[in-house]
Protein backbone atom coordinates (compact mmCIF):
# COMPACT_ATOMS: atom_id res chain seq x y z
CA UNK A 1 0.00 0.00 0.00
CA UNK A 2 1.13 3.54 -0.76
CA UNK A 3 0.08 6.16 1.79
CA UNK A 4 0.39 9.94 1.44
CA UNK A 5 0.37 12.38 4.35
CA UNK A 6 1.57 15.88 5.09
CA UNK A 7 1.14 16.39 8.83
CA UNK A 8 4.25 15.12 10.63
CA UNK A 9 2.13 13.61 13.41
CA UNK A 10 0.09 11.63 10.87
CA UNK A 11 3.32 10.55 9.15
CA UNK A 12 4.74 9.21 12.39
CA UNK A 13 1.42 7.58 13.33
CA UNK A 14 1.47 5.76 9.97
CA UNK A 15 4.98 4.56 10.70
CA UNK A 16 3.78 3.21 14.06
CA UNK A 17 0.79 1.50 12.43
CA UNK A 18 2.77 0.03 9.54
CA UNK A 19 6.14 -1.13 10.84
CA UNK A 20 6.80 -4.60 12.20
CA UNK A 21 9.60 -5.72 14.49
CA UNK A 22 11.62 -7.52 11.78
CA UNK A 23 11.06 -5.05 8.91
CA UNK A 24 13.78 -3.67 6.68
CA UNK A 25 13.15 0.04 6.24
CA UNK A 26 14.66 2.58 3.89
CA UNK A 27 14.08 6.15 5.05
CA UNK A 28 14.71 8.82 2.42
CA UNK A 29 15.06 12.28 3.93
CA UNK A 30 15.81 11.47 7.57
CA UNK A 31 17.26 14.94 8.28
CA UNK A 32 18.24 14.93 12.00
CA UNK A 33 16.56 11.62 12.76
CA UNK A 34 13.40 12.46 14.71
CA UNK A 35 11.36 9.97 12.67
CA UNK A 36 14.35 7.61 12.47
CA UNK A 37 14.26 7.15 16.26
CA UNK A 38 10.60 6.10 16.02
CA UNK A 39 11.38 3.71 13.17
CA UNK A 40 14.36 2.19 15.02
CA UNK A 41 12.26 1.60 18.14
CA UNK A 42 9.65 -0.25 16.12
CA UNK A 43 11.99 -2.45 14.06
CA UNK A 44 14.19 -3.64 16.90
CA UNK A 45 14.96 -6.92 15.08
CA UNK A 46 15.05 -5.37 11.62
CA UNK A 47 17.21 -3.00 9.67
CA UNK A 48 16.97 0.74 8.99
CA UNK A 49 18.91 2.56 6.33
CA UNK A 50 18.38 6.30 6.72
CA UNK A 51 19.57 8.73 4.05
CA UNK A 52 19.94 12.48 3.84
CA UNK A 53 22.33 14.84 2.11
CA UNK A 54 22.21 17.73 4.58
CA UNK A 55 25.25 18.55 6.72
CA UNK A 56 22.96 18.95 9.77
CA UNK A 57 22.27 15.20 9.63
CA UNK A 58 25.78 13.93 10.21
CA UNK A 59 26.32 14.53 13.95
CA UNK A 60 22.72 13.86 14.98
CA UNK A 61 22.56 10.62 13.01
CA UNK A 62 25.90 9.45 14.48
CA UNK A 63 24.32 9.67 17.94
CA UNK A 64 21.20 7.83 16.77
CA UNK A 65 23.31 5.01 15.27
CA UNK A 66 25.06 4.57 18.63
CA UNK A 67 21.75 4.42 20.51
CA UNK A 68 19.88 2.30 17.94
CA UNK A 69 21.90 -0.57 16.43
CA UNK A 70 19.44 -1.31 13.60
CA UNK A 71 20.15 2.14 12.07
CA UNK A 72 22.73 2.82 9.41
CA UNK A 73 22.98 6.41 8.19
CA UNK A 74 24.24 7.27 4.72
CA UNK A 75 24.86 10.88 3.76
CA UNK A 76 24.01 10.86 0.09
CA UNK A 77 21.81 12.36 -2.62
CA UNK A 78 18.84 10.02 -3.10
CA UNK A 79 18.38 11.29 -6.66
CA UNK A 80 21.58 9.57 -7.78
CA UNK A 81 21.72 6.04 -9.13
CA UNK A 82 24.91 5.26 -7.20
CA UNK A 83 23.01 5.92 -3.95
CA UNK A 84 20.19 3.57 -4.91
CA UNK A 85 22.69 0.95 -6.02
CA UNK A 86 24.57 1.17 -2.70
CA UNK A 87 21.38 0.76 -0.67
CA UNK A 88 20.07 -2.03 -2.93
CA UNK A 89 23.27 -4.02 -2.33
CA UNK A 90 23.13 -3.43 1.44
CA UNK A 91 19.48 -4.13 2.16
CA UNK A 92 18.57 -6.99 -0.12
CA UNK A 93 14.88 -6.38 0.48
CA UNK A 94 12.79 -3.46 1.66
CA UNK A 95 9.57 -3.94 3.57
CA UNK A 96 8.81 -0.25 4.05
CA UNK A 97 9.98 2.76 2.07
CA UNK A 98 9.59 5.98 4.06
CA UNK A 99 9.97 9.25 2.12
CA UNK A 100 10.04 12.76 3.59
CA UNK A 101 11.85 15.00 1.11
CA UNK A 102 11.07 18.56 2.05
CA UNK A 103 7.57 17.95 3.43
CA UNK A 104 5.48 20.13 1.15
CA UNK A 105 8.02 21.10 -1.44
CA UNK A 106 9.09 19.59 -4.75
CA UNK A 107 6.30 17.07 -5.37
CA UNK A 108 7.79 16.33 -8.81
CA UNK A 109 11.16 15.35 -7.32
CA UNK A 110 9.48 13.42 -4.51
CA UNK A 111 7.39 11.45 -7.00
CA UNK A 112 10.33 10.71 -9.28
CA UNK A 113 12.45 9.53 -6.34
CA UNK A 114 9.54 7.42 -5.08
CA UNK A 115 8.98 5.90 -8.52
CA UNK A 116 12.59 4.84 -9.05
CA UNK A 117 13.26 3.64 -5.49
CA UNK A 118 9.94 1.81 -5.14
CA UNK A 119 10.23 0.23 -8.60
CA UNK A 120 13.66 -1.10 -7.65
CA UNK A 121 13.09 -2.11 -4.01
CA UNK A 122 9.42 -3.17 -4.41
CA UNK A 123 8.43 -2.50 -0.78
CA UNK A 124 5.34 -3.92 0.88
CA UNK A 125 4.40 -0.39 2.00
CA UNK A 126 5.49 3.12 1.12
CA UNK A 127 4.73 6.18 3.24
CA UNK A 128 5.29 9.57 1.61
CA UNK A 129 5.09 12.93 3.36
CA UNK A 130 4.44 15.63 0.78
CA UNK A 131 1.71 18.27 0.64
CA UNK A 132 2.02 18.84 -3.12
CA UNK A 133 1.35 15.20 -3.96
CA UNK A 134 -1.69 15.13 -1.68
CA UNK A 135 -3.04 18.29 -3.29
CA UNK A 136 -2.55 16.73 -6.74
CA UNK A 137 -4.23 13.44 -5.80
CA UNK A 138 -7.14 15.13 -4.03
CA UNK A 139 -7.65 17.53 -6.94
CA UNK A 140 -7.58 14.86 -9.63
CA UNK A 141 -10.38 12.97 -11.33
CA UNK A 142 -9.68 9.89 -13.39
CA UNK A 143 -11.87 7.72 -15.56
CA UNK A 144 -9.51 4.76 -15.43
CA UNK A 145 -9.23 2.35 -12.53
CA UNK A 146 -5.51 1.60 -12.21
CA UNK A 147 -4.47 0.57 -8.71
CA UNK A 148 -1.54 -0.98 -6.93
CA UNK A 149 -1.89 -2.89 -3.69
CA UNK A 150 1.79 -2.93 -2.73
CA UNK A 151 4.16 -0.10 -1.86
CA UNK A 152 5.22 0.40 -5.49
CA UNK A 153 3.35 1.01 -8.74
CA UNK A 154 2.65 -2.49 -9.97
CA UNK A 155 1.02 -1.14 -13.12
CA UNK A 156 4.48 -0.01 -14.23
CA UNK A 157 5.89 -3.49 -13.71
CA UNK A 158 9.58 -3.60 -14.39
CA UNK A 159 9.46 -0.85 -17.01
CA UNK A 160 12.25 1.10 -15.32
CA UNK A 161 12.79 4.72 -16.19
CA UNK A 162 10.59 6.30 -18.83
CA UNK A 163 13.07 7.20 -21.62
CA UNK A 164 11.67 10.69 -22.15
CA UNK A 165 12.43 11.90 -18.63
CA UNK A 166 15.67 13.65 -19.53
CA UNK A 167 16.30 14.82 -15.98
CA UNK A 168 16.65 11.19 -14.94
CA UNK A 169 19.69 10.58 -17.14
CA UNK A 170 21.58 9.99 -13.91
CA UNK A 171 19.57 6.82 -13.33
CA UNK A 172 20.10 3.48 -14.94
CA UNK A 173 17.97 0.38 -15.11
CA UNK A 174 20.77 -2.03 -14.27
CA UNK A 175 19.37 -3.00 -10.84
Amino acid sequence: MIKLVYDIKDYRDLLRDTLKKKDSVVELGCHVGNSTKIIAGLVSEGQVIALDNSPESVNKMAIIMEEHPPVEFIRADVRLHKTLELVFKKIGKCDVLSIDLGGGYHPDTTFKVFFIWASTLKPRNTIIRNRGLIDFVNSSITVEDIKSSNGWLESSGDDGIPPRLKELKIWSSKL
